[in-house]
């Protein structure tokens, strides 16, 4: 870490967050010649020491944080923005950030982004094409709604990320017991059904920039891999670029724009799930913040040469983005996949060695260690680990991913 007296020569970026999710956005922020304030409740988060600085702060505890700020702001800090990666937590980084007095999106925004009963009629409000959806409030109501328009329907939580509770429903499964834990993963026990939509599922992430927005993040989801999970709907990377016809990307940039007006965002990112269905695209949801999982960390600077992570930090510190850097450097085929071994405990992986020596894998991770309890694979938290792959095109970059998966033996026993 720096010293007081080199962070203090410098502006300061306050990040949320110190996991490796945050890591390329501590990085970045670097190189663009600020110093990072990293806040974290985990005194051991995976980032720490890349940080300038760090606290063990829970990054929901705003009033911890901003008497932080204040503390460091009465020594001569200067205080240049607030942002966070991979973190679903909007409503936080606005209300630190106009305590300090630094950009951001409107509270009103974040609250949006936050509750997505509320976006869904936020969406319906101004025309943007959505599924058919409804607030469910017991079990009784998700039956007759079943009993109206068939299976062919999901719920998840209302206001929680990273796939948790979200399932799909069929004659097979207990609907009841999907209800209650998608009711018990909600923090306010809210509970959401919506149609569920045939199409190519994408994950985007539009830089809004002065109302206008321009989107690099572009990636078609692979939902292939994961079918055995159901009827929890667990998304196992995904492939950039997108196979989609430049009239399609084009109609899908157009449906995310519209929805990131809707939720008022016109200077900030807006994370979007979109599905091309036969009728066109629709929107699923939108978040008011970066991505995790290595998308604008790994995939979109991989493929094309962008890093909108710098335009993030940008607008989040007041500072006018170079749009012509938003533009494809070039254009190179790659895919991101995780790893969802059975639970148990790790006694050890196997061929590691040999897949990180090829030139073709971008990125490995695995984030347990032998000795180590492994959870049941319940939401994208619990993942086991990622790898990242390049090849020159699509079909290349599916055998590599196959060739990774045989390759890689994660050896778990019983518990």
């Amino acid at each position: 870490m720096s010293t007081p007296s080199e962070i203090f020569s410098k502006p300061i970026l306050v990040v949320l967050g110190a996991s490796l999710d945050q890591l390329f956005l501590i990085q970045t922020a670097q190189d663009m010649g600020f110093a990072v304030l990293a806040l974290d409740m985990n005194p051991d988060a995976g980032a720490k020491d890349d940080a300038d600085m760090f606290e063990a702060i829970s990054t929901k505890d705003v009033d911890a944080v901003c008497a932080h700020l204040d503390g460091l702001k009465a020594q001569g800090a200067d205080i240049a923005g607030v942002t966070t990666m991979g973190s679903d937590i909007p409503d936080v980084v606005v209300a630190i950030a106009q305590h300090v007095g630094t950009p951001s999106i409107s509270a009103e925004t974040a609250a949006i982004a936050t509750d997505k009963i509320r976006m869904k009629k936020c969406f319906a409000d101004h025309g943007v094409p959505i599924p058919w959806y409804a607030e469910i409030g017991s079990f009784d109501e998700l039956k007759e709604i079943i009993s109206e328009r068939g299976y062919s329907l999901v719920i998840k939580p209302n206001d929680r990320s990273g796939s948790r509770g979200v399932f799909l429903l069929d004659e097979s499964q207990d609907v009841e017991d999907l209800f209650n834990k998608a009711r018990d993963f909600s923090f306010t026990g809210r509970v959401l059904v919506e149609e569920f939509l045939q199409g190519l599922q994408l994950s985007t992430e539009t830089m809004m920039i002065d109302g206008i927005g321009y989107t690099p993040g572009f990636a078609d989801r692979n939902y292939d891999d994961t079918l055995d999970m159901l009827p929890q709907i667990m998304e196992n990377g995904g492939w950039v670029p997108t196979a989609l016809s430049d009239e399609q990307v084009q109609d899908v940039h157009n449906l995310l724009v519209s929805a990131a007006l809707a939720m008022g965002i016109t200077d900030g990112v807006a994370k979007g799930d979109a599905v091309l269905t036969p009728e066109g695209p629709k929107m699923i949801e939108m978040a008011a913040r970066l991505s995790g999982g290595h998308f604008s960390a790994g995939l979109v600077p991989i493929s094309i040469g962008v890093n909108y992570v710098k335009t993030v930090i940008e607008l989040a510190t007041g500072m006018t983005p170079d749009v012509s850097e938003l533009s494809p450097k070039w254009v190179k085929s790659v895919a991101n996949r995780y790893f969802f071994p059975e639970a148990g405990r790790l006694v050890r992986i196997e061929g590691s060695e040999e897949v990180s020596s090829w030139d073709w894998v971008e990125m490995l991770e695995f984030w347990y260690e032998p000795g180590d309890e492994v959870p049941p694979m319940l939401s994208h938290a619990h993942r086991f680990g990622a790898f990242m792959v390049s090849a020159p095109d699509r079909k290349t970059l599916d055998e590599r991913i196959a060739q990774v998966y045989d390759t890689i033996n994660i050896v778990i026993e019983p518990m």
